[in-house]
């Protein structure tokens, strides 16, 4: 038989199977996300402590502006650790997709975390991370559904989140104290203030001068408009099971189908011989 012959099934079956791969549908609800934050100010300016985040359904909401700030946004807003803020979350929202990227976010750095996202169950966006130096500033989002950043297909549809100085929060839960403030003095020296939360970046320029924990001068040097921070998305599908399985047996069918052809073609062979 002519050898082109005898190959032509399997080259079928290839065919086939490169088909079937190419039409892995990918699973419209679960992606792999990579988070990355960038600290966009000039040097010298203000720094980060970890960004706390989570992909949600809607039923966590950290902080409202006007409100007394609760144990959750004092935990990221005070020293920046955040431990409160986790646990409150992952109790409002059992099936959130929460984690934490970053260390200390110096001028100019960036940091990215990837995590498996179900876009169905956790449409949502929430964030939270201490501004330094300051005795309680952060950026967040008090509205729990500010950022729907999947559709209803998984499609991603909002590609970064920019956070501009004018949206930096001061918690009102600790008077303002250089020397009680992280980054250029001692954190755990702390004067409740019993205030609200509210915006108020201007007050950063108050640590002017002073020698902070990374060893450069601070100078503020914000507008109102001055973009601080950035968040930025990137997705990739994650293959069906189902359909991983369908490409494994198919290859293992064309596997099984090649050594029972080069068999018979030794067989054959044999009994010429």
């Amino acid at each position: 038989m002519n050898p082109s012959l005898r190959r032509a099934p399997c080259l079928v079956a290839l065919a086939a199977l490169a088909a079937l791969g190419a039409a892995v549908p990918a699973q419209a609800a679960v992606v792999d996300v990579t988070v990355t934050v960038s600290n966009l100010v000039p040097a010298n300016g203000i720094a980060f402590a970890p960004l706390h985040l989570g992909f949600h359904g809607g039923g966590f909401d950290a902080f409202d502006l006007g409100g007394v700030a609760t144990a959750p946004i004092i935990s990221v807003a005070e020293g920046g650790a955040g431990g409160a803020w986790q646990a409150a979350f992952a109790a409002a929202d059992p099936t959130a997709t929460r984690g934490t990227v970053g260390g200390l976010l110096l001028p100019g750095a960036s940091s990215s975390l990837t995590l498996r996202v179900d876009t169905a169950l956790n449409p949502l966006f929430t964030f939270a991370g201490m501004v330094v130096p300051s005795n309680d500033f952060f950026i967040g989002n008090d509205n729990p559904a500010e950022y729907r950043v999947f559709d209803a297909t998984g499609a991603l549809t909002i590609p970064s989140i920019t956070v501009r100085a004018g949206e930096i929060w001061d918690a009102g839960s600790e008077v303002f104290d250089p020397a009680a403030a992280a980054f250029v003095g001692d954190n755990d020296l702390r004067t409740p203030q019993g205030s609200v939360v509210a915006f108020n970046f201007a007050e950063l320029a108050a640590f002017n001068g002073l020698t902070t924990g990374a060893g450069y001068t601070f100078s503020s040097g914000l507008g109102a408009a001055s973009e601080v921070y950035r968040i930025s998305f990137e997705v990739t599908p994650v293959p069906e099971p189902a359909s991983l399985a369908m490409l494994t047996a198919g290859l293992l069918g064309i596997g099984a189908l090649a050594r029972r052809r080069r068999a018979a073609a030794g067989d054959t062979a044999l009994t010429a011989a």
